[in-house]
């Protein structure tokens, strides 16, 4: 049997012989103008690093809560934690949802999961934020990423003198009142 595709290119092969057939002679097909071909450049090109793991996540929640993670502190169903089989402790991973792609970071604080085919055991909370607190299994990404810095691990300013305030609010407010008239 010959594909439609096959026919199509013979149709069309023919029609363009009879065409230039027909053609009073002297007479040349038109011709296409020349086109100019850009120099290839180089491109920068960034290249995602692979995933640490990509697999099955599940989430838990009420039934544990307050009882001691392996890592001896107790697990809190609205914290932003998780609990991976091979991971150390304190150790920071982005989990990407995959199937609507929002991601979150989370820090392993326990050793699971259990069964087995699943990669990440994630918080009640976590599982909310990516959307996936409803279902019991879904399929994620894992990253490996540093530390990140939160606001209390930013250098704090040290507090001024409480008298030495006081007068710097009578000050400006004498400035102010000083404006005025």
């Amino acid at each position: 049997m010959v594909s439609p595709l096959t026919v199509q290119r013979l149709f069309t092969q023919l029609a363009l012989s009879v065409i230039l057939a027909l053609l009073p002679k002297g007479v040349s097909a038109p011709v296409r103008p020349a086109t100019v071909v850009a120099k290839p450049h180089l491109v920068a090109v960034t290249v995602a690093k692979p995933p640490y793991q990509v697999g099955m996540a599940t989430w838990y929640g009420k039934w544990f809560q307050g009882k001691e993670t392996t890592s001896g502190e107790p697990f809190n169903i609205y914290a932003m934690t998780a609990a991976h089989k091979h991971l150390p402790f304190g150790t920071w991973v982005r989990v990407t949802n995959l199937l609507n792609l929002r991601t979150i970071d989370v820090r392993i604080n326990d050793r699971g999961p259990v069964p087995a085919g699943r990669i990440i055991d994630l918080s009640y909370g976590a599982a909310r934020a990516l959307h996936f607190y409803e279902d019991g299994l879904i399929p994620v990404r894992i990253d490996l990423i540093p530390k990140p810095v939160r606001k209390a691990q930013l250098p704090v300013r040290k507090a001024q003198h409480p008298v030495r305030q006081a007068k710097l609010v009578v000050a400006l407010k004498s400035c102010k009142s000083a404006s005025k008239n």
